[in-house]
């Protein structure tokens, strides 16, 4: 039975919606259908949900294509602003590679001046104790020389006091009175050519003394000037490599004392000299010689350790900076990208061994190379790998060639570089490196 809550609503259905016959007539018969108010009510109601969903989806499909138009504008600004961004860099990257060479030049030819500048200061010691020699020689001489003088100034005073108190020759000494005679002006006369000749001696070598002493205050002048442009060398020289290592957050005594324990022996360039002071205390200039000598020493450990440590760009051929170090979409990114053709070849960026050399994982062709100080490099995204599992690789030696292996969307190299393990920013030794050469 139909309740009362039902008939009321019929009636409000009826109201607006009244039912309805449809025809449907043939040559033989005539039928209906009929249309209670319920089904016209839920058709209406299903037609409008029909239409208005059909007005939102047209109004949303018409607001993105609207909002994808102007992203795809804003994205294609942005990717021609990204462009030109890559091309200055390039530029940048392009002089400052120019500028690289030339400090390398420079730098090369001033190690050339201070190997001839530490000849000419070995030399010049050299010279040095020769005059000293033979200052010491003279002076002695000359002190003998002095003592003979008053000696034979002595005997010919006695001589002459003898011949003034005697006055006139000994008769008693008969005919041997004028050989006497004879016999003393001829020692007075020898005694007066050994005093002039002691005399004249004695002059000479005053003279020579003097030459020699000025001498040595040229040589001293010429030595303190090549001590300054040495010291002047240092210093231009250490003073960035000590910058540039700070700057790779390698502190620079802790480096050198590991490459000094790797040299064993006495020596060489990497024993700085001493010259023999006989136990005497050291002279100023021995100090100062000794103090240019370490930085020659200080200076020849750092290009060691600059060898073992990836201060270098791994492509030598133009490219472009793709992607940097950091976090992108919640995860890190643990190198520095490089775009170039493919088969752009791939170089060593320090001295080490090979510890891997085929495929892993998201990496693709994958090298990986131990450096000294704890440091790992790796190459990933390979197309062909050119070394082997233990083979001793230097700096600037090819180890493969650029390609698009692994979760890559693009040829390019994804380039680490781990301490200890750990990934840090490729672009600090880059930039560091940059910054010197």
């Amino acid at each position: 039975m139909r309740t009362r809550l039902a008939i009321k609503t019929h009636a409000v259905i009826e109201r607006f919606f009244p039912e309805r016959r449809l025809f449907l007539r043939s040559e033989t018969d005539t039928r209906f259908i009929r249309l209670k108010p319920e089904t016209q009510a839920i058709a209406f109601a299903g037609s409008t949900l029909l239409l208005s969903w059909t007005i939102v989806a047209t109004a949303i499909l018409l607001m993105d294509s609207i909002g994808a138009g102007n992203f795809r504008e804003q994205a294609k600004r942005e990717q021609i602003t990204y462009q030109q961004r890559l091309n200055a860099l390039s530029s940048e990257r392009d002089s400052r590679a120019g500028e690289a060479l030339a400090a390398q030049e420079r730098f090369n030819a001033a190690l050339k001046q201070i190997s001839v500048m530490q000849t000419q200061l070995l030399e010049s010691e050299t010279r040095r104790r020769e005059l000293s020699t033979g200052i010491d020689v003279i002076q002695t001489t000359l002190r003998d020389t002095m003592k003979d003088r008053e000696g034979i100034s002595k005997r010919l005073a006695a001589m002459e006091s003898q011949l003034d108190g005697n006055g006139t020759v000994v008769a008693s000494a008969g005919g041997q009175g004028d050989g006497t005679m004879d016999f003393l002006a001829d020692a007075l006369a020898r005694t007066a050519e050994e005093r002039d000749q002691v005399v004249a001696d004695a002059q000479a070598a005053l003279v020579r003394a003097a030459e020699m002493q000025s001498e040595i205050d040229k040589m001293e002048e010429k030595n303190d000037r090549i001590f300054r442009q040495l010291e002047e060398a240092m210093t231009v020289s250490v003073k960035p490599l000590d910058k540039m290592f700070e700057k790779a957050g390698m502190d620079p005594d802790t480096i050198l004392n590991q490459v000094r324990k790797g040299y064993s022996g006495q020596g060489g360039p990497l024993t700085p000299l001493s010259f023999s002071t006989r136990g005497e205390e050291p002279s100023a200039d021995t100090k100062r010689a000794n103090r240019i000598l370490g930085e020659m020493d200080r200076l020849n450990l750092y290009r060691i350790a600059a060898q073992k440590a990836p201060f270098a760009t791994p492509l030598k051929d133009p490219f472009r900076f793709t992607s940097g170090f950091g976090y992108r979409w919640g995860r890190l990114h643990a190198g520095t990208d490089f775009a170039a053709p493919h088969g752009t070849p791939i170089y060593a960026t320090a001295d080490g061994v090979v510890t891997h050399a085929g495929w892993s994982s998201g990496y693709g062709r994958l090298v990986k190379i131990q450096h000294e100080f704890g440091i790992e490099t790796r190459y990933a995204h390979q197309s062909k790998i050119r070394v082997k599992v233990g083979q001793r690789v230097s700096r600037g030696q090819r180890i493969g060639d650029m390609g698009n292996t692994g979760r890559s969307t693009g040829t390019h190299l994804h380039y680490e570089v781990r301490v200890g393990g750990k990934p840090v920013n490729p672009m600090i030794y880059i930039k560091a490196a940059n910054d010197v050469f």
